[in-house]
C-alpha cells in the first residue's frame, strides 16, 4: 500500500474516484463492506462498493486496492463486473453502521458512530481499528463531543437498532446528485432506507423520489406521516406526482390530494384523467410559458432557473392569457438557440416557430416518439381541441415509458476495454 496513509477514514471514501493502474477511471467508491466478528477480533475490511458506468455497482476486494486516500482509490487486475449483492455476514459500513448507537465499554456512555477508520495489518489485511463518535450531554453543548477511540473500546456494533437515524450518513452523502442518492437508497435494507428517507428535507426527498423504481417510492411514501408525504409530493413535479399517486390505493391518493395545495393538486388530478402511455399521461403542466409581449431578456432569465430540467429549459412556450396550464391558445414556440442569436431587447413574438403542428394529449407514445424523432426535438407542446397548452412533453419522460419497468433496478451489461 506504497503512497496510501496509514489510516483511511471510511466517511471520506465516499464518492473518491476508483482508478485502473493505468490511470483509468473504474468507478466511484459508494460504500466499503465489512464483517463484523466475534469479540476480541477487530472487523475486517472486505471491499469496496463501486458504482461504474450505468451506474452499476460492484464489488472490489480490498487485496486489488494498491493505494488509497479521501480524494482516489487505485486498484490492480481485473475487476469482476458481476453486480454487486450484499451477503448475510457483509455489513456496509456507511449504509449501515454510521449514525448507529454504541456504548463505551469504560464509563458505559451511549455515543453515535460518526464514521470509522481502517487500516491495513502487514499482511495487507485491512480492519476497522478506529471508531470516530458523537458524545451527547447538555455539558458538551448542542453538537456535543466527537472524539475517535479504539475499536474495542465500544460495543454494539453488530446489533442492529429499532431506530438508528441517519444525520452522519446523510452529512456523507450531501454532495450526491438525486440520481445517485437514489441509488444509494435502493441498496439499503428496507429499514435503513426509511431511516434516511425519513431525515431527507422535503425538497431534496422529493427529487429523491423521482428518480427510485415505484416500488421503492410507494414504500417510502407509506412509511411517512400523511401530512408529510403530501408535502412531499407537493415538491414534486406534477407528471412524477402523477404517476406516484397512480400506483397507489384509490382511498390513499385522494386523502394525499386533500392534504395538497389547492393548486398543486389541480395539477396532479388533470394528469390522472390522461391515459399513462399517451402525450397527456407523459406532459409536464408547467413548461415555460410567456406571452407575445415578452422580451428575448424575460424568456432568458426564465429558462436559467436551475430547478428546470435541460429538456424545458430548452423551449419556451408563447399564449395567450392566462399563462397557466391550461393557457389562452398557443401562438408559437421559441427554440433556446434561436433566444441566444437575438437581442436581449427584443419581443420574443418575432423569433417564434410556428410550422410545428402541437400533439393531442390523445396521441399515444409511439407517436410522440415518432414526432420528437422527426423534428429533432427534445420537447413538444401538447395542445386542446382549442389549442391551448395544456403542458409539455419531453424527452427524458418518453425514456422513462419506453425502457423496461425495471430499468432502475437492472442496467446493461458493462464492458471495458471495447
Amino acid at each position: 500500500m506504497s503512497g496510501s496513509p496509514t489510516r483511511v477514514f471510511v466517511a471520506k471514501l465516499a464518492s473518491a474516484v476508483v482508478f485502473d493502474p493505468r490511470g483509468d477511471q473504474v468507478g466511484k467508491a459508494r460504500d466499503v463492506v465489512v464483517m463484523l466478528r466475534p469479540r476480541n477480533q477487530p472487523p475486517r475490511v472486505l471491499g469496496l462498493v463501486v458504482e461504474v458506468l450505468g451506474r452499476r455497482r460492484i464489488f472490489v476486494p480490498m487485496t486489488r486496492v494498491i493505494s488509497m486516500d479521501a480524494g482516489q482509490i487505485v486498484t490492480t487486475g481485473l475487476v469482476n463486473m458481476r453486480r454487486f449483492q450484499q451477503r448475510q455476514t457483509e455489513t456496509l459500513a456507511l449504509g449501515e453502521l454510521l449514525d448507529r448507537t454504541v456504548t463505551l465499554r469504560e464509563t458505559g456512555e451511549d455515543v453515535t458512530v460518526i464514521d470509522l477508520g481502517i487500516e491495513a495489518s502487514r499482511a495487507r489485511d485491512w480492519q476497522v481499528t478506529k471508531v470516530a463518535i458523537l458524545k451527547r450531554g447538555k455539558r458538551f453543548g448542542r453538537r456535543g463531543q466527537t472524539s475517535v477511540v479504539d475499536w474495542d473500546a465500544v460495543t454494539g456494533l453488530g446489533i442492529v437498532e429499532e431506530a438508528q437515524g441517519a444525520t452522519h450518513l446523510l452529512a456523507t452523502l450531501e454532495s450526491m446528485r438525486p440520481p445517485d442518492l437514489a441509488a444509494v437508497l435502493h441498496d439499503l435494507t428496507p429499514k435503513r432506507r426509511l431511516e434516511v428517507a425519513s431525515a431527507l428535507a422535503d425538497e431534496r426527498l422529493a427529487d429523491v423520489l423521482e428518480e427510485l423504481p415505484e416500488d421503492d417510492q410507494v414504500e417510502i411514501l407509506g412509511a411517512l406521516d400523511v401530512e408529510r408525504a403530501a408535502d412531499v409530493i407537493e415538491e414534486m413535479s406534477p407528471d412524477d406526482a402523477a404517476d406516484l399517486m397512480a400506483e397507489l390505493p384509490q382511498e390513499t391518493a385522494d386523502h394525499l390530494l386533500r392534504l395538497m395545495e389547492p393548486k398543486e393538486a389541480e395539477d396532479v388530478r388533470r394528469l390522472l384523467t390522461y391515459e399513462e402511455h399517451t402525450a397527456g399521461g407523459l406532459m409536464t403542466s408547467s413548461p415555460v410559458v410567456l406571452p407575445p409581449d415578452a422580451t428575448i431578456a424575460d424568456a432568458l432569465a426564465q429558462v436559467r432557473n436551475p430547478e428546470l430540467t435541460p429538456a424545458l429549459a430548452a423551449m419556451v412556450y408563447v399564449c395567450r392569457p392566462p399563462l397557466e396550464a391550461p393557457t389562452g391558445r398557443l401562438l408559437g414556440i421559441a427554440h433556446i438557440q434561436r433566444l441566444l442569436r437575438e437581442r436581449p431587447s427584443d419581443l420574443i413574438s418575432g423569433v417564434l416557430d410556428t410550422d410545428l403542428e402541437a400533439i393531442r394529449p390523445e396521441a399515444s407514445l409511439e407517436d410522440v416518439t415518432s414526432y420528437l424523432a422527426t423534428y429533432n426535438l427534445v420537447a413538444a407542446p401538447v395542445v386542446d381541441e382549442s389549442g391551448r397548452l395544456l403542458g409539455a412533453v419531453t424527452v427524458d419522460d418518453v425514456l422513462d415509458h419506453l425502457l423496461p419497468d425495471d430499468w432502475r433496478e437492472r442496467f446493461a451489461e458493462v464492458s471495458r476495454g471495447g
